[in-house]
Order: C-alpha cells, then sequence, then structure tokens
C-alpha cells in the first residue's frame, strides 16, 4: 500500500496514515484503508485496532486537490457516499478501533476519528469541521456524528464558525476520551489497545455489536441526505470559488448563491 501502514504485533493492529504533509484523505487512501480494514477483519490474530497519523499531523482534511477533478454535484455526492460508507464500517467494526489525534484532525480527518470507538488526543490538537470556509458542507457524516459527541448547540457553533477546537476543550466537551502529551499519546494508546486486547474477542465483539444497535434509522437518514447536499454545495457558485480559493490559498469571495 502507498498510503497506509499496516503493522500487526501483541494482537493489535496499528494502522499509519502516511501520505505527507497532511495525511488528506484522498480516494487512494479511503480505498487503502478499506482494504486494511479488509485484512485485519479476516486476521483472527487482531483483537484491537489502532488508527494514528504520520508526520504532523493525524489527517488534516479530504484532498480538496481532487475536488477539482469531480465533474459535479451527483459525482460529488457518489464520492461523499464511497467515504461514508467506509466510515460506517469502521463504525460497526467487529474489533474496537483507537483513534490516538495529534497535530490536527479536521473536516474528513475528524469525520475519520469520530468513526473510532475510542479517540486520545494531545492537548493541543485541533480539531474540526472547516467546510463552510470552503463554501462547502462536511460529506462524511460529521454534520450527523458531531452532535452526538458535543451536543446540538456546539455542533452547531463549530459548524457554522468552522472554527477548530482543541484536544483539551474536546475532552471536556466529549468528543475524545483522554488528552496526552505529545511524547505519550502513541505509547499511552497502546497500553489501552493491550488492556482492550486481553478480554474474551467474543464479549467486545457483543458489547460493540449492542452499542451500534442504538443507531439509529434517523442516523442513517441523515448521513445519506448530508451527501445530496454535500453535492449542492459543490454544485453552487460559492463551493466552486471556495475550492479554487483554497487551491490559491486566497480568501474565498462568496457571492452567497
Amino acid at each position: 500500500m502507498d498510503y497506509i501502514k499496516l503493522c500487526v504485533s501483541e494482537h493489535i493492529a496499528t494502522i499509519t496514515l502516511a501520505r505527507p504533509p497532511a495525511n488528506a484523505l484522498s480516494r487512494g487512501v479511503l480505498s487503502e484503508l478499506d482494504e486494511a480494514f479488509t485484512q485485519i477483519e479476516q486476521n483472527n490474530d487482531v483483537h484491537v485496532v489502532l488508527l494514528c497519523g504520520e508526520g504532523r499531523f493525524f489527517a488534516a482534511g479530504a484532498d480538496i486537490k481532487e475536488f477539482t477533478e469531480v465533474e459535479d454535484g451527483a459525482a460529488f455526492t457518489k464520492l461523499a457516499l464511497q467515504g461514508q460508507v467506509l466510515f460506517d464500517r469502521i463504525e460497526a467494526f467487529k474489533k474496537p478501533v483507537i483513534a490516538a489525534i495529534h497535530g490536527a484532525a479536521l473536516g474528513g480527518g475528524l469525520e475519520l476519528a469520530m468513526a473510532c470507538h475510542i479517540r486520545l488526543a494531545t492537548e493541543d490538537a485541533k480539531l474540526g469541521l472547516p467546510e463552510l470556509q470552503l463554501g462547502l458542507i462536511p460529506g462524511f457524516a460529521g454534520s450527523q456524528r458531531l452532535p452526538q459527541y458535543v451536543g446540538r448547540a456546539k455542533a452547531t457553533e463549530m459548524l457554522l464558525t468552522s472554527d477548530p477546537i482543541t484536544g483539551s476543550e474536546a475532552k471536556t466537551l466529549g468528543l475524545v476520551n483522554s488528552t496526552h502529551s505529545e511524547q505519550a499519546l502513541i505509547e499511552d494508546a497502546m497500553a489501552l489497545a493491550k488492556k482492550i486486547a486481553k478480554k474474551s474477542t467474543v464479549t467486545t465483539r457483543l458489547t460493540l455489536e449492542l452499542l451500534q444497535f442504538g443507531i439509529d434509522e434517523q442516523y442513517k437518514a441523515g448521513a445519506k441526505r448530508e451527501a445530496e447536499l454535500f453535492g449542492l454545495a459543490f454544485d453552487s457558485e460559492d463551493g466552486k470559488e471556495g475550492i479554487q480559493a483554497f487551491i490559491e490559498k486566497r480568501a474565498p469571495k462568496f457571492q452567497n448563491k
């Protein structure tokens, strides 16, 4: 695999996002993530999954440059659904998935982390959904998962302002389970993974299945609608301007249409 590193040791599979400089979630990354989870699913020696990022970031968002290659809103919706299917798979995975977040988990990066069962972060990590800053909206079910963790009011604020929060604030809000120093993050995440790996895989699987059972049809319908509106946002003039401004590293000039 070109963008993902997969290592298995002591019943723990470590998936490392390795697409410098930002570990942006391109189609290739999403495809390789899916392949990695297929390998882990088939490996009975793996009891727990640890997901982390190489370099300065966990994952700083989707690959915006790829957006310029999308033809229209319908294709944009299809791209969103590809990510949603993968993230839904991770959320429903029968083995616990722990995300270790450092640097930044923004846009698709945060949406990926929210699909994991447990999240650890550095105190100064940046977590947010800045899509409106680009004239877009979240596409990988971020608008549906974020309120589950931080509440509707805070989720609304984060989405409409595009302002990220720190790892420390994310812990207070319940978006991450715990915070750690940069030096201790992976070591502490691995210690947690080893603790969980000692449990019976049968009861672990049944517990995850029971927790997943609580996700109702309202979430599924909301996520589907998000993908549809993601395509509409792309078709808008502001959506195209936001993407172009990002590529050109300038502030967008929205016309509200």
